[in-house]
């Protein structure tokens, strides 16, 4: 059975084959999250949502919690030509998404 989606991300995560964009970067300042907390927030969390039409590629929603294990954090990314995973964005979960 191959993969699903999740565990190819966290496998780029686990592996880290994964980048991130100057806009993830400037958000995870903005929201005084840490790498690390990114890191646990896709281990530990679901595809929440699947969006095909970026003509860039499909872009993954990923919810889980940050390395406090309490605050939820989403991370928004793709799968990029390399190979790699791009975590394009990231954010403090602040009202329920689903």
């Amino acid at each position: 059975m191959p993969p699903s989606d999740l565990d190819r991300i966290k496998d780029k995560v686990r592996l880290r084959q994964y980048d991130r964009s100057a806009h993830a970067m400037e958000e995870m300042a903005e929201d005084y999250l840490t790498i690390l907390d990114v890191e646990v927030a896709i281990l530990s969390g679901q595809v929440i949502r699947v969006e095909k039409d970026d003509p860039r590629g499909t872009k993954y929603v990923v919810v889980g919690t940050e390395l406090d294990r309490q605050t939820p954090v989403g991370v928004v990314g793709r799968f990029a030509s390399s190979g790699r995973y791009l975590i394009i964005t990231v954010y403090e979960v602040t009202e329920f998404e689903g």
